[in-house]
């Protein structure tokens, strides 16, 4: 039962595609240059790009013509493969794959505008000056992960009332080093506040997945928080039916987890901040400068509960939590 509203009219959504292709250079082909982390386990993130091009009137083949690069999970590639997006010049560069991908966009190159969708805290990491005024070549949206772990949490407890003792899945260098700082140190705040104890599991890759859970098991933990994290979201199957085998319940910061059967998710919705981050690249193809387009924030956000897994899990979620959700999936 899905309760978001979406209002709009279908007459004027045929009337503006026609209007605002024409409004595109007429024989101007715009070449940009799409940098994924791993293009496969993001597709849908992908295509809500493309889908916001196309509501801007740009016509892939037409007006406008991507050259991908992927990197297919492994981060250590990216470097190579934004440097290879700088010498075909193309005219923007648009990173899939959260903080990683925009860092080495931002070190191939000073010159070409780059675009990063989601990025977890660009003035922490290093990505831009400010979120006002962001200077030099790079722009776009920020997920602010680490203000939101709290009221992650917080919404967990309400969902699962009895949980006191949570594992904290992270990876080391998923997401920029002091952003993930931030967001520990905010987890044991709120924690505290809510009266939870925390077990902080690393995992550094989806081969430590194994272990990591054995450690929860080992420990008792009654429950699983997941971090943010680019390899965490394309291991996403992997890790709800690890949470299920052992019978953890799970909260997410997005809610592909738990499309894929996690228990419950509270966060931005992606998918939006992909689509409007190409009015970021509408907006540099027409002649804006990326240092002077300030970094939007989510404008949507989504408590997304799995009620399969509840029940699979044992659990009865409290019929309040139930109407608050966004969306419930039965």
């Amino acid at each position: 039962m899905n309760r978001r509203i979406f209002i709009g009219t279908l007459t004027g959504g045929l009337l503006a595609a026609p209007l605002a292709a024409e409004a595109q250079q007429v024989g101007k082909l715009h070449r940009l240059g799409y940098l994924a982390s791993n293009l496969a386990a993001s597709s849908l993130l992908h295509e809500a790009f493309r889908q916001g091009l196309r509501d801007l009137g740009y016509v892939e083949g037409r007006t406008v013509v991507i050259e991908y690069r992927d990197a297919e999970g492994k981060l250590e590639r990216l470097p190579a493969l934004a440097a290879e997006l700088v010498t075909l010049r193309v005219d923007v560069i648009v990173t899939g794959g959260g903080t990683s991908a925009a860092l080495a966009a931002k070190q191939a190159t000073k010159a070409l505008p780059v675009v990063f969708p989601a990025a977890a805290d660009p003035v922490t990491d290093g990505l831009v000056a400010s979120l006002a005024w962001p200077g030099g070549n790079v722009t776009g949206l920020s997920l602010l992960i680490p203000d939101l772990v709290g009221k992650r949490l917080e919404q967990f407890k309400h969902a699962v009332p009895g949980i006191s003792r949570v594992a904290v899945l992270w990876q080391p260098r998923g997401l920029g080093q002091r952003t993930e700082m931030d967001e520990l140190k905010g987890a044991e705040a709120a924690a505290r506040a809510l009266g939870m104890r925390l077990q902080f599991v690393e995992a550094r890759g989806a081969g430590d997945f194994e272990r990591a859970f054995s450690d929860m098991v080992r420990a008792r933990a009654g429950a699983l928080a997941v971090l943010p994290s680019p390899t965490f979201l394309y291991e996403r199957k992997r890790l709800v039916d690890l949470a299920v085998q052992n019978r953890l319940p799970t909260v997410f910061a997005f809610r592909e987890y738990v499309d894929a059967g996690g228990l419950m998710s509270y966060g931005p919705d992606i998918a939006d901040m992909y689509r409007r981050a190409a009015t970021y690249v509408d907006k540099i193809l027409k002649g804006a400068k990326p240092g002077d387009l300030p970094i939007e924030q989510p404008t949507k956000f989504e408590l997304v509960i799995n009620l399969k897994t509840a029940k699979a899990l044992g659990l009865t979620i409290p019929p309040l939590r139930l109407q608050r959700a966004d969306e419930v999936i039965e």
